[in-house]
């Protein structure tokens, strides 16, 4: 029987994955990498955030204190020595610090952390597989570009914030510095709600979308292409590269692609339908950050009404959106752009 073991289940991504996994667990043993000071209380972190993917109290009941690893990635040392890690087979690491803000814990986290954690998984000798979830952004893409896998191999480029510095310079370092672990990188691109659930679960990026056409203006214009996935596309992605049989140091990218990235105008559409109201159209202005940034005195008060109509709002816009990716796609395949090396994995 495998024992997989989760990290980041208390986030939006690891939570949609640890959905589908209570699904069907037949034959999988779960253990759950949480920051808590104890497992009760990491159980309970766990039940709250699965709450929030509507998973009924019957299937919060299979969880238990043994399914909690306590433990934090900026302080590995204190988790590193559980005896349990040794009979682990595969692992998902979703865990990570997502801030594009210039968080203090962003390099301890997502790359001291996470190489120590790399390390001491390396050394297990039934470890079949570690997926690490990167970011399609750590490639530092220029606009209209083809993103290519080999492009974050090394600590340079051009990054915008640390994060994604973080991502990139993470996956080289655990090619470097763990050749035994049987690596796996899954970058997943921009990850929108849910397509079942709409933004109940998360509304992370959706409030970017929504305040972006309340202020009428953006960085982008309304003709650009957006490569937006729902969660629970990239967590049915996840779990299939889990069992996949591509090679130690394969890179993946888990995108919408070309065919169903949508424009921004779409976005503006389905949130005007969603509000019963007109789409902003050519009231809308492509505009540098210097001058978006001019607005930000008006931010406080768009939360307050994005905040009193959200639910609605945000589950229909969701659903409009992620409609629109499923019906150019049944299902998930692999397209090799180039001779080797490269696998995008499009919904």
């Amino acid at each position: 029987m495998k024992l997989l073991l989760l990290t980041g289940a208390t986030g939006f991504l690891g939570g949609a994955v640890l959905d589908k996994l209570l699904d069907n667990c037949n034959n999988i043993n779960l253990l759950l990498l949480v920051r808590a000071p104890t497992p009760q209380a990491g159980l309970e972190r766990i039940k709250e955030n699965m709450r929030k993917f509507n998973v009924c109290e019957e299937r919060l009941h299979a969880l238990t204190n043994d399914n909690i690893l306590p433990g934090d990635l900026n302080n590995p040392e204190a988790f590193l020595m559980d005896p349990r890690l040794d009979e682990v087979t595969h692992v998902i690491n979703c865990a990570a610090i997502a801030s594009f803000g210039n968080n203090p814990f962003i390099w301890n986290v997502n790359v001291t952390g996470t190489l120590a954690f790399a390390r001491r998984m390396a050394k297990v000798a039934g470890l079949k597989r570690f997926l690490h979830v990167g970011t399609a952004m750590s490639c530092t893409p220029h606009t209209g570009s083809l993103v290519k896998e080999e492009s974050a191999s090394s600590e340079t480029g051009e990054h915008l914030v640390e994060y994604t510095h973080s991502k990139a310079t993470i996956e080289y370092l655990m090619r470097k510095q763990c050749p035994d672990l049987p690596l796996l990188v899954a970058r997943p691109s921009i990850i929108v709600g849910h397509s079942r659930l709409g933004c109940l679960p998360s509304t992370s990026i959706f409030w970017v979308f929504r305040m972006g056409l309340m202020l009428q203006k953006f960085m982008c214009s309304l003709d650009d292409k957006i490569d937006v996935i729902p969660v629970d596309y990239c967590a049915d992605a996840l779990l299939m590269l889990l069992e996949s049989s591509l090679i130690n140091g394969e890179i993946v990218h888990i995108s919408a692609g070309k065919e169903s990235s949508v424009t921004f105008s779409a976005i503006d559409e389905a949130v005007a339908r969603a509000l019963n109201c007109d789409p902003v159209g050519d009231r809308y202005t492509k505009v540098s950050y210097d001058i978006l940034a001019m607005s930000r005195h008006d931010f406080k008060n768009i939360f307050k009404i994005m905040t009193a109509h959200c639910q609605y709002v945000i589950t229909d816009f969701s659903i409009s959106v992620s409609n629109r990716i499923t019906v150019q796609s049944t299902g998930y395949s692999f397209v090799n752009s180039r001779e080797r090396h490269t696998t995008f994995f499009t919904c």
